[in-house]
């Protein structure tokens, strides 16, 4: 199979097909937001030091201002207080040639599990939907890449300083799989039709 599906792409399908259908040539930047989660996110594990970490983050994205040292050292704050584990591998390309989707995760870890990094504040209980299908569509990329199983991954809301493991149920992976579904018809043309509850 060679027309993979970008993980991102199946999440964002799941949110709004006709919203992927319109948006997916379209190249998007990275926000700054997201430069600084990642950035503090590949020291977590580590004795956390902010200004080498900043210079990271300068380098990554020069034009930073005061409003995105101001949510660094939030992060920074929320992150030091947790205990976090150390990855044996950051940014593994991983796909589902059975699924036709790919993608990268951002840490895998030594007992097997692994992380996705976000940028958005912790829901108070739980991951949030799109979360448990990010974690579903990774868990069967993984699980070929590496051919074994696995059974669940960590979330880590590094701005609220919080990591949650998820375990996808029949649900999940439903949802995942009528994504895919979709993003496949909207890959090869076919222009999805207005929800009923847009």
């Amino acid at each position: 199979m060679t027309d993979y599906i970008p993980v991102s792409g199946v999440v964002a399908c799941h949110v709004c097909p006709r919203r992927y259908y319109f948006e997916r040539s379209e190249e998007r930047e990275e926000s700054p937001r997201y430069t600084v989660c990642k950035q503090v996110s590949t020291h977590l594990g580590e004795l956390l030091e902010p200004e080498q970490i900043w210079q990271e983050i300068l380098c990554v994205l020069p034009e930073a201002g005061e409003d995105v040292r101001e949510l660094f050292d939030e992060c920074i704050t929320a992150c030091s207080g947790t205990s976090w584990q150390r990855p044996v591998q950051v940014d593994l390309a991983v796909e589902s040639d059975t699924l036709g989707i790919r993608g990268r995760v951002d840490k895998v870890f030594e007992d097997g599990t692994f992380a996705v990094t976000r940028s958005s504040a912790a829901p108070k209980a739980g991951v949030y939907a799109t979360d448990r299908l990010r974690i579903a569509c990774y868990i069967a990329c993984l699980s070929e890449t590496l051919g074994r199983t696995v059974a669940g991954g960590y979330v880590e809301y590094v701005a609220s300083g919080v990591c949650r493991y998820v375990e996808p149920q029949p649900r999940d992976r439903r949802e995942m799989i009528k994504a895919i579904r979709a993003a496949k018809r909207e890959v090869a043309g076919e222009i999805p039709p207005r929800p009923l509850r847009a």
